[in-house]
């Protein structure tokens, strides 16, 4: 079967730190451009932060800039997003994207709550 699969969501205090990972199942990442989506209650689902195949490219939206960092892992068939800093505004459901010609795939998603 072919799957994105999201993990490392949780609850954490503002301040904190938490790390998702996407990993790809059924199918290899290494021809992918990757991206991390979220959508808090009651809002549009936006961009977070994407990766190159090549990992040589990467781009963050502006309100997570500084604090947020995208990276892949080929050989473990995972994109990762380091998240520092966290805030409540940070609070949504984060989703990984895999996408190339003719092709995309969306994981399920992993809660991310920020409150003390």
């Amino acid at each position: 079967q072919l799957q994105l699969v999201e993990s490392g969501g949780g609850l954490v205090q503002p301040g904190g730190s938490l790390r998702l990972s996407c990993a790809a199942s059924g199918f290899t990442l290494d021809y992918f451009a990757v991206g991390w989506f979220r959508q808090a209650p009651g809002k549009e689902r936006e961009g977070v932060s994407c990766i190159s195949v090549s990992g040589g490219s990467k781009n963050y939206a502006h309100s997570v800039k500084g604090r947020f960092t995208i990276s892949r892992d080929n050989a473990k068939n995972t994109v990762y997003l380091q998240m520092n800093s966290l805030k409540p505004e940070d609070t949504a459901v984060y989703y990984c994207n895999a996408d190339r010609i003719l092709t995309n795939y969306w994981g399920q998603g992993t809660q991310v709550t920020v409150s003390s």
